[in-house]
């Protein structure tokens, strides 16, 4: 479950995962994934159905947001802003960045955003990204480009990358990137993920 201790802040546990006591009850593990899917989907795929207007950076004020939420589905009236807030601190694979009032995605866009405001410092050399048996040679020939979201997706391990391809292929091929030759075109969007607009095929093995 999400809850709060007073003394720690937010966390998703039973207990206070420092000092092991119980905190205030923000929401139940349902109703965390229901919010968090909802959110996910307003923030990278569909904004306008909840009639949510996004800056060009992909950010949104999060009492907007909330207000969005409520007005769709009155089962979620109970909904504040601190829950908003509890669920983007807390989430393990920094998805979201908040600032001044604002929150937004990180990464797995499908709609039109800007995020070359994120940070392109402290880049590993080296990152990795899986293809099919298929795509591998066409990707080391022409270099890789969005498919169906507004960014390449990269990941910092061979192990991340394997585990995001094992989506859609049993034994993806891991392409090595180098990073250091695409110094300044590629951007930290969440704690395994990187980003860039495009890999060139001399960047490739």
């Amino acid at each position: 479950m999400l809850a709060k201790c007073d003394e720690h802040g937010y966390y998703r546990a039973e207990l206070c995962p420092i000092c092991n006591k119980k905190g205030k009850f923000l929401m139940s593990d349902k109703e965390l994934d229901r919010v968090g899917r909802i959110i996910t989907g307003i923030l990278r795929h569909f904004p306008e159905r909840f009639g949510v207007t996004l800056d060009e950076h992909g950010f949104v004020s999060i009492d907007e947001l909330v207000e969005a939420i409520k007005s769709r589905n009155r089962s979620f009236g109970w909904l504040k802003e601190e829950h908003v807030i509890a669920l983007a601190e807390t989430d393990d694979k920094g998805r979201y960045q908040m600032k001044d009032g604002m929150i937004r995605a990180t990464y797995a866009h499908t709609i039109d955003v800007d995020l070359s405001d994120l940070p392109d410092d402290d880049i590993p050399e080296v990152l990795y990204y899986p293809a099919s048996e298929e795509e591998a040679p066409m990707l080391l020939e022409r270099g890789i480009t969005p498919m169906g979201q507004t960014y390449v997706h990269l990941s910092g391990t061979k192990e991340k990358a394997m585990e995001a391809g094992m989506v859609k292929n049993e034994n993806p091929i891991i392409l090595t990137i180098d990073a250091k030759k695409m110094a300044g075109e590629i951007y930290r969007a969440g704690r395994e993920v990187y980003l860039a607009k495009k890999v060139p095929a001399d960047c490739l093995q």
